[in-house]
């Protein structure tokens, strides 16, 4: 029969040799700490179009443990409620829940530098699974984790009392952080956030690090590594490339319905000097979401099947649509906002400039903006603000 004391040691070592992991003190964490008690009732896998359900209890103990200590992300609810032991069969559902990917969740405990007598801030407890490897190190007084769904953190906090974290647990919404245990030396967020909360910079010590996914797109989002200075500001950069299921408060509704009617009034329509095509690529996707901050990428497809995308902006009721001939596309847009003339006036001078990285992107939060830009590239800036 198959040890959990070995699996994580081997798990350990594939960790360490992806470069991940590389703190002994994280090392004894993970070697330590049953990830599989975090994972129950079970989990979801992802079998193309539909999830199956495992559930510890009905899965042979060899099996579970290599699904558990895989390095794969393991979704944990789906809908906001479903649960691998509430159905027998394959089904369809969104992923509200999961374990992030051992070496996702590890490189960004890495980041945190953490050292002994550190008070860290969790935004996202999940499973509890990186709630309990820094408690293994910190001491369970000096990490507390938030949790929005009451269901996700109640069985959260089951499972760190099984290992011996009685830590400090809430439900609520983590976007306001937990003022109560405040200053923290470290945020850490497991969560992707549109911007980063201002509470959370409030909440952090001068010298403290901010760490969140920011972005709102399923792909083309950065993770921010932010210090908080003594006048209530944070500078950082985004160090790149990060993914994570929305923040509950912020997750963003899909564009649905007759898209035709969306469309259906265009104020312009050109050649585009740039393909639509690159959305689909991370860094340009990102710099998009900079640009038109409120705007979806939407791929549908026409009555012949034919592939459609379009960029719309619900809000200011604008969009952008895509036509292409086969060789090149035409933009028609329509709104109060011309989407695609500043998305591709950033996507121009980013290729302009050797498209650089992600990791190029700075970022710096204030109580009213939040500033984006790229060193010695002036047209690459941006500001949001806080409204």
């Amino acid at each position: 029969m198959t040890d959990p004391a070995s699996e994580r040691r081997r798990m350990t070592t594939v960790l360490m040799n992806e470069g991940v992991l590389k703190s002994p003190w994280l090392r004894a964490a993970v070697e330590a700490v049953s990830r599989e008690r975090f994972l129950l009732p079970g989990v979801f896998l992802n079998e193309g179009r539909t999830w199956r359900p495992v559930t510890a209890a009905d899965t042979d103990p060899d099996e579970w443990l290599k699904i558990v200590y895989s390095v794969d992300t393991l979704t944990t609810q789906l809908d906001g409620h479903l649960t691998a032991d509430q159905t027998g069969e394959p089904v369809v559902g969104v992923p509200t829940s999961s374990s992030t990917d051992p070496a996702t969740v590890v490189g960004m405990i890495e980041t945190l530098d953490l050292a002994r007598g550190h008070r860290v801030l969790e935004i996202g407890t999940g499973t509890g699974y990186s709630t309990a490897l820094m408690c293994h190190y910190l001491g369970e007084d000096n990490v507390a984790t938030v949790e929005v769904d009451a269901q996700v953190a109640a069985r959260a906090d089951a499972a760190l009392e099984a290992v011996g974290f009685s830590t400090w647990t809430a439900t609520g919404d983590g976007l306001l952080g937990h003022p109560c245990r405040a200053p923290y030396d470290r945020v850490i967020a497991t969560c992707a956030v549109r911007r980063i909360p201002y509470a959370w910079i409030r909440q952090t010590r001068p010298g403290g690090v901010v760490l969140g996914t920011v972005g709102s797109w399923p792909w083309g989002t950065g993770l921010a590594k932010l210090t908080v200075a003594g006048d209530g500001t944070a500078e950082g950069a985004i160090i790149g490339r990060s993914s994570f299921m929305q923040a509950r408060a912020q997750a963003v509704a899909p564009v649905a319905g007759d898209l035709s009617a969306r469309t259906a009034y265009a104020d312009s329509e050109r050649h585009a000097l740039v393909s639509p095509l690159v959305l689909e690529e991370w860094m340009p996707a990102f710099l998009s979401q900079l640009a038109v901050p409120g705007a979806q990428f939407v791929r549908a497809t026409d009555g012949d099947g034919a592939p459609l995308r379009y960029l719309f902006d619900p809000e200011r009721e604008s969009f952008a649509e895509f036509l292409s001939d086969g060789e090149s596309w035409t933009v028609r847009q329509g709104g109060p906002v011309a989407l695609w003339d500043d998305v591709e006036r950033s996507l121009i001078a980013w290729q302009d400039a050797g498209a650089p990285e992600i990791d190029s992107v700075r970022l710096r939060v204030t109580p009213a903006s939040h500033q984006y830009w790229i060193d010695q590239v002036p047209s690459l800036r941006w500001e949001r603000l806080i409204t």
